[in-house]
């Protein structure tokens, strides 16, 4: 399951254009993070 966020991550961050968007995307990937966790 982390190796699948992982790679989730690194998708997001390689669509990234500014540094605004790479911090959107970091976000909704913490985001992602914390719903998987709080199913666990």
């Amino acid at each position: 399951m982390n190796n699948l966020l992982l790679v989730l991550a690194v998708l997001l961050l390689g669509g990234c254009n500014t540094v605004k968007g790479m911090g959107q995307d970091i976000q909704k990937a913490g985001e992602k993070i914390e719903d998987a966790a709080k199913k666990k």
